[in-house]
């Protein structure tokens, strides 16, 4: 995997508005990345969006980092990924 990838040339730059986006590491910034490129999504976007980030990243790392966010994923983007990848649903919120 490449390391030094430019994320904007895969992303919008809207989604890392508030960092310099071209200094992101593909392992290091895990965390920041795989949130952030679904943080947009919409049904009729996520397949689009889904592919890019399976180019970058496993399945595996794809849910544990949606779990682990504190961005604002919507529910219905954490129960799409589950639905992908065949594991129990989860949402980042619930009343």
């Amino acid at each position: 995997m490449n390391k030094s990838v430019n994320i904007a040339t895969i992303f919008p730059k809207h989604l890392f508005w508030d960092m310099d986006y071209s200094k992101l590491n593909l392992s290091k910034d895990k965390s920041i990345i795989i949130p952030r490129a679904l943080f947009a999504t919409t049904p009729e976007t996520f397949e689009t969006d889904i592919l890019k980030l399976e180019a970058l990243y496993s399945a595996k790392d794809i849910v544990k980092y949606l779990k682990l966010t504190t961005e604002n994923i919507s529910n219905k983007v954490c129960i799409s990924v589950a639905k992908r990848y065949n594991v129990k649903p989860f949402l980042r919120f619930s009343l």
